[in-house]
């Protein structure tokens, strides 16, 4: 799990709450003369601190805005600074916790947002060497630029995530994964998903580890789908991991995407059913079980899929964990006794029917 971590590891500082507000570590900073070259006129405060107007607040506050200039603010020429009492997200969390109210808790992540409302956080060196916040157009701070700076910024952005770390965090990998491979003389396998750097595959292939492919989660920019024919040999597919729903569960999210998802990928005409029945189900595990990769794995949920004997009624109680609700624990349990699967003769023979004819 998480391969990227031998690359880079992400690190949010103490004073925060939100990841938003961390950056890779390592990596190799801006420095401030990258910044007069391209033309940009750079000015720490603006850049660096959070960016709150007018405009900003009614945005986020409406109606309770001048509550919050009042409470949290300090007015400066048309624009504001928090309160150094309030200047931190911590420090906004400590003072909102216990609040239920929703009003109030409303209150708290619009604070949140004006403290992450930044366009680079600086290295320590001084006003010299800076890194950029990760989803910087998403920032108002950004959106009041002018053209030329914001042009220039997305261009210095590019640059720092996805071309000047490449070969830096190609070696820290270097330095660290031919070790865990030389601990053991088990197949390693990664999980190389998310914000993955040019860098990762080709060091995965000159070390023989294995590939995580996901079919709703493909890596070819421009494709919403993946299909498990398409995976090369050193590689595990899976129709989901721990963090995401399970096949029946997925189904039911985005009706739309499930549409495109039966006409293109399973090759089928017509409406697609709302609900995952047990024959779909069947579809995706086979297509799974025929994939060149190496190796295919499934949750048990998904298995169990199959069957409208044995799968839960409800797809949602079948999630392992949801990462984006740090209050959602790994609650689930199997609500069969494994004993009691052994003596399911139809259900196991019908699966080991299709695990033999892939040929796996």
């Amino acid at each position: 799990d998480h391969i990227l971590g031998f690359f880079r590891i992400w690190s949010i500082p103490l004073d925060a709450v939100e990841g938003i507000m961390g950056k890779f570590v390592p990596a190799i900073p801006l420095h401030i003369h990258e910044f007069n070259d391209r033309g940009i006129r750079f000015g720490h405060d603006r850049y660096c601190k959070p960016f709150i107007n007018d405009n900003i607040l009614n945005e986020l506050f409406g109606t309770d805005a001048d509550y919050i200039k009042e409470h949290f603010l300090i007015s400066n020429d048309g624009h504001y600074q928090l309160q150094e009492k309030y200047d931190t997200q911590r420090k906004i969390l400590e003072y909102f916790s216990g609040e239920h109210n929703g009003a109030r808790h409303y209150m708290k992540e619009g604070l949140f947002y004006l403290c992450s409302n930044i366009i680079l956080l600086e290295e320590g060196s001084n006003g010299q060497q800076f890194h950029f916040r990760i989803a910087m157009e998403q920032t108002s701070s950004f959106v009041y630029l002018d053209e030329h700076s914001k042009q220039q910024l997305k261009e210095l952005y590019i640059n720092y995530f996805f071309q000047r770390q490449d070969e830096f965090w190609k070696k820290e990998a270097m330095h660290k994964l031919p070790g865990l491979k030389a601990s053991t003389n088990m197949l390693v396998c990664g999980e190389d998903l998310g914000m993955v750097p040019h860098c990762v595959p080709d060091v995965m292939k000159q070390l023989g580890i294995l590939s995580l492919e996901i079919q709703r989660m493909p890596k070819k920019t421009g494709t919403e789908f993946f299909h498990p024919n398409d995976a090369p040999y050193l590689a595990v597919v899976t129709p989901g991991t721990h963090d995401m729903s399970t096949i029946r569960g997925w189904w039911e999210e985005d009706p739309a995407k499930t549409q495109r998802f039966y006409n293109q990928m399973l090759g089928h005409y017509g409406q697609a059913p709302f609900y995952c029945e047990p024959w779909l189900n069947k579809e995706i595990i086979i297509q799974h079980l025929y994939s060149p990769a190496m190796w295919t794995i499934f949750q048990l949920q998904d298995l169990l899929g199959i069957s409208s004997k044995l799968r839960r009624q409800n797809p949602l109680t079948e999630r392992i964990n949801v990462p984006a609700n740090p209050k959602h624990f790994w609650v689930y349990r199997m609500h069969l006794y494994l004993e009691d699967l052994l003596k399911e003769t139809e259900f196991n023979t019908e699966l080991r029917s299709y695990v033999e004819k892939s040929g796996r």
